[in-house]
């Protein structure tokens, strides 16, 4: 069992009695076992962010809420990480008072751009700060409209695929308190697309996807994009190959209708973003048709991007195991990822390195 935090356990427990509920009821109003919710209470398993939000639905008054949210987001981060964003609050609060909700918004475009050229590490460790100014201002759907989509970036930025996720389930739960069916839909398409393509949880990724396709209820938007976009990548690596092709063909018809001009920035799929998601899908079918892919993504992703470049690299490391030169292509892959900068080797590189070394011992 993952050893938990003593003081968030006591602080959930603290909240819980002062709203006069036993154990027993939380545990049915949430779906969780009472034993989970003693572990957690009393220190002795991990808390995750979702069932941070499932307590502070239930219980305290609203700033109990946002203190039981608070540390969530500090017990989810490395102890010199949460010092530095425990400042990073103080300061701007110190400096600037409440940000606005455009303010949020201006942020929030901000960290959309830079998530695509910054490093992991550097980015999450500025969204945190925000963050935990950004919780602590949580009153109104709009506010949850800005904490959804900036939830579901900060577990991208995430080195751990287990911690991803429960950010991306927090996303979730906040873009439904945002009562925006458009910030629901991107939110869970994200989602869909970062675990599909990552090829790692591949249920979790499913779930999030149907998620979407329902919600999205047929209509055009980049989340719907995303979804189908997951889902093809999904079905690709589970070998279902005909589905694969027919997923990807559906994406296709949404990118038509709904896809981004040349704007730089995690919110959009441009068209080059677009080839980067077909390349590592026809990557992973084998088709002929990924070197195709591969070179409109060194023709159309910028030059100020290189991990986007770095990226058709390691679908041709794939391609070339796929093709039956396992060695070849693990040594290209290899290669490729040692020649971009070790800040922005991100986690779906390593995790796509992680695949080709996979399948080029599956092809002895």
């Amino acid at each position: 069992m993952t050893a938990g935090d003593p003081e968030l356990g006591a602080l959930l427990k603290a909240q819980r009695r002062a709203a006069g509920l036993k154990l027993d009821t939380l545990a049915r109003r949430l779906g969780y076992s009472r034993q989970y919710l003693s572990n957690m209470e009393n220190g002795r398993r991990k808390i995750h962010p979702h069932v941070i939000v499932a307590y502070q639905q239930e219980v305290g008054d609203p700033m109990n809420r946002r203190e039981l949210i608070t540390g969530a987001a500090v017990s989810a981060l490395a102890p010199t990480v949460a010092a530095d964003l425990l400042r990073h609050g103080f300061l701007t609060a110190a400096r600037s008072g409440r940000p606005t909700l455009d303010d949020w918004h201006g942020k929030l475009d901000a960290y959309g751009v830079a998530y695509m050229s910054q490093g992991a590490s550097a980015l999450q460790r500025t969204m945190a700060g925000d963050m935990v100014v950004l919780q602590q201002g949580i009153d109104t759907a709009g506010m949850w409209a800005v904490a959804a989509p900036m939830l579901a970036m900060f577990g991208k930025v995430s080195t751990n695929p287990s911690e991803a996720i429960e950010w991306y389930k927090l996303a979730a739960i906040a873009a439904e308190r945002s009562k925006d069916h458009s910030v629901t839909v991107w939110v869970l398409g994200r989602a869909a697309i970062a675990l599909g393509y990552e090829g790692a949880a591949l249920p979790t990724a499913l779930s999030f996807a149907e998620r979407t396709i329902r919600a999205a209820r047929e209509r055009p938007s980049l989340g719907l994009l995303n979804a189908l976009a997951g889902k093809a990548h999904i079905q690709a690596l589970r070998g279902q190959r005909r589905d694969a092709v027919r997923t990807w063909e559906d994406a296709r018809r949404i990118f038509d209708q709904a896809g981004s001009a040349e704007i730089t920035s995690d919110f959009e799929v441009p068209p080059w973003r677009f080839a980067v998601y077909s390349s590592l899908l026809h990557a992973r079918l084998g088709s002929g048709d990924a070197d195709h892919w591969q070179s409109e993504v060194d023709r159309l992703v910028p030059e100020t991007l290189p991990r986007f470049k770095t990226h058709a690299e390691l679908h041709r490391g794939l391609s070339m195991v796929k093709s039956g030169d396992s060695r070849g292509g693990v040594a290209y892959a290899r290669d490729a990822l040692e020649r971009l900068s070790a800040e922005k080797r991100s986690q779906s590189l390593r995790l796509m390195l992680s695949e080709i070394e996979r399948a080029a011992v599956q092809a002895v």
